[in-house]
């Protein structure tokens, strides 16, 4: 009896070393699989990203100095450096204004298009195709469309006896038009949100109308609720793209230094400036980490402010 117990127990053992194995074998082809990710993040992403921390502590000028200075590159940066803070006021009126205007405008479009009439696939490419384009391009092109005397803009609005602004020249107008303009690329949240309307349950809306409610009442009760994460989602990516705006304000200003007046030195154009027209690396890697941090610390409040607002289906709110 206890000779066939001991056979048991070695029998059991041996299975289980097999499982181990087999499920080692797993996890080293799983590890492998991601070998070529965890390599370029390694090298690509966190390699770099641990050394601009070290840089941001130097006095770093790409080609040969690098001593470390400690915090001087922040306490400059705040205490020295008034263009800092010009281009901090510029980016965070670029986004407080630009986000809630595109994700508003974004959800509206999306609902027009998602109309049952004839035609109604044409609209939609043509909405979308300003989503399409982008680069150096479509900036000079809009520099042509915002010229004070010729642009095709002022021209609409002298049809209904409006003067055009000179936009481009006039500091009062310089963010007004990098809104404006990225008002004209609504195409690709609206995708987003096409996407997510057509997604909705027309039983929701059927048993809505049995009940009475209007059109308003159906979009605020139904459709806003459903499309909540998608919101969500485009406002999180639009705001921390909102704080990387560089190309528009490079290409756009006068010699790419953010002119007139300064008007459109945005963060990280000042952060370009510093970097590779007085090879100030080390100033501008410390100016990055503190862009880092403020993106950082707007998408954790998004996130915890999130379950107040966002509704996932089948989600079990108490």
């Amino acid at each position: 009896m206890q000779t066939q117990v001991t056979t048991n127990k070695k029998t059991e053992i041996k299975k289980s070393k097999k499982v181990m194995s087999l499920d080692k074998k797993e996890g080293l082809q799983g590890y492998l699989f991601i070998a070529p990710w965890i390599f370029g993040f390694l090298t690509l992403i966190a390699g770099p990203m641990l050394f601009s921390l070290y840089a941001s502590f130097t006095n770093y000028d790409i080609t040969s100095r690098m001593d470390f200075v400690g915090l001087k590159n922040y306490v400059r940066m705040f205490t020295n450096d008034d263009l800092f803070w010009t281009a901090l006021g510029n980016t965070l009126y670029y986004v407080s204004i630009s986000v809630p205007l595109t994700t508003v405008g974004a959800v509206l479009l999306a609902v027009l298009l998602n109309q049952g009439v004839p035609g109604m696939r044409m609209y939609r490419t043509i909405f979308y195709l300003p989503a399409v384009l982008s680069g150096v391009g479509v900036y000079l092109l809009w520099m042509q469309l915002l010229s004070p005397s010729s642009g095709l803009v002022n021209t609409v609005l002298s049809w209904v006896g409006i003067t055009g602004p000179a936009w481009l020249f006039d500091p009062a107008w310089t963010k007004p038009a990098l809104i404006f303009m990225k008002l004209w690329s609504l195409g690709g949240g609206m995708l987003l949100y096409l996407a997510s309307l057509q997604g909705v349950s027309k039983s929701l809306y059927e048993a809505a109308e049995i009940d009475g409610a209007n059109a308003y009442k159906r979009f605020r009760h139904i459709t806003l609720p459903m499309i909540t994460p998608v919101i969500f989602f485009d406002l999180v990516t639009s705001l921390i793209g909102g704080f990387q705006i560089f190309q528009e304000a490079y290409v756009m200003s006068e010699s790419g230094d953010g002119g007139p007046a300064n008007s459109l030195v945005f963060y990280n154009l000042h952060m370009w400036n510093k970097a590779f027209e007085v090879f100030d690396m080390g100033y501008s890697m410390a100016m990055s980490w503190v862009l880092f941090i403020v993106i950082l610390v707007i998408t954790v409040i998004n996130l915890k402010l999130a379950p107040r607002w966002v509704h996932y289906e089948g989600e079990d709110r108490k």
